[in-house]
């Protein structure tokens, strides 16, 4: 037992005496990778969500009761205005057929020919959304037959601390959850004057209107949308990770390696785009700007151990003892 310890002690010496070596000697100098500076375009974006909704909804009912005898359309059908949707038979009609049906086919043709059914139109174009009937199905007044929409949008929600900053003509990118890799270009032409409020938080809805209406797009389905309420081109920027500081703590960067060393240039910040920095000054398009590539470094724990390195294992005093330790 007491040969293990000594293993154990001497593989970790080992170890801490290689991890400080490796970490003060020549194995530790930083090692750099170079980046051109370029100019770029810079924008500020607002984040949102929304559905896909059609601009105008239309809702068509039967002007009487009766029943659906023949339906001429489906879902998804690009309807013009005036188009025949459906033929239906008034609840006169249909008590007269059913009884000519049961006096003969000749009696049946004859009052069915008389008596014409109801022509159900669309009194707008667009397209069929929804198809609520069946034939044979006896409707009444106020029954949902169909519904039309002229034009697809986006209907987005809006905090109250981001409407100020949107207005009309600005561009959104949409992408929908059903079609990831799809991005649509549209414009923002409406913000509604009402909000709504939910735990608390007041939204308003905001009207997107696509460039183009591509063919999967589909009513309820969910939009993200970034809404470009800022750009600025011809912005030139370097990688964050290449801004630092100079010895005397002001904001430059490594424009020069002499003999490993580096030779620091100020510049001037301004926006920060995240992974991205804008240079008003100091540096010019095309310069060569070096930087740190970040090397893994073992962690030493607060104790200032290895976590890495077994540590001896904790030997009661009496133990010790008898094991012939002092």
């Amino acid at each position: 037992m007491k040969k293990f310890i000594v293993i154990l002690v001497i593989a970790a010496l080992a170890g801490g005496g290689w991890y400080f070596y490796t970490k003060q000697n020549g194995n530790s100098k930083p090692k750099y990778t170079s980046v051109l500076a370029e100019f770029k375009d810079l924008s500020e974006v607002v984040d949102t969500t929304g559905v896909i909704a059609p601009e105008n909804r239309v809702e068509i009912q039967p002007s009487a009761s009766g029943r659906i005898e023949e339906i001429l359309v489906e879902e998804g059908d690009k309807i013009k205005a005036g188009e025949v949707l459906a033929l239906m038979s008034s609840s006169d009609r249909v008590a007269i057929l059913d009884a000519a049906r049961s006096a003969g086919d000749a009696q049946y043709s004859q009052w069915k020919e008389t008596y014409k059914p109801i022509k159900i139109i669309s009194p707008i174009s667009g397209t069929l959304i929804l198809r609520n009937v069946v034939e044979g199905q006896t409707v009444g007044a106020g029954t949902v037959l169909f519904a039309i929409s002229d034009k697809l949008l986006i209907a987005a929600s809006l905090d109250e601390s981001d409407v100020g900053r949107v207005k009309p003509g600005q561009k959104a990118a949409i992408v929908l959850d059903a079609y990831p890799d799809k991005t649509v270009r549209g414009t923002v032409f409406k913000i509604l004057d009402e909000g709504t409020t939910k735990s608390n938080v007041v939204t308003y809805t905001v009207k997107i209107r696509p460039e183009s209406v591509p063919a999967f797009f589909r009513s309820q389905m969910t939009a993200n949308i970034k809404i470009t309420i800022a750009e600025r081109k011809d912005i030139l920027l370097l990688p964050a990770m290449a801004v630092t500081t100079n010895p005397q703590g002001e904001t430059a960067v490594i424009t020069e390696l002499k003999d490993g060393v580096p030779v620091y240039t100020m510049v001037v910040t301004g926006q920060n785009e995240g992974d991205q920095v804008e240079i008003v000054s100091g540096l010019q398009e095309g310069q060569t700007v070096y930087y740190e590539r970040k090397r893994y470094t073992a962690q030493v724990d607060s104790s200032g151990k290895n976590p890495l390195m077994p540590s001896r294992p904790n030997v009661p005093r009496g133990a010790q003892r008898a094991m012939g330790g002092h």
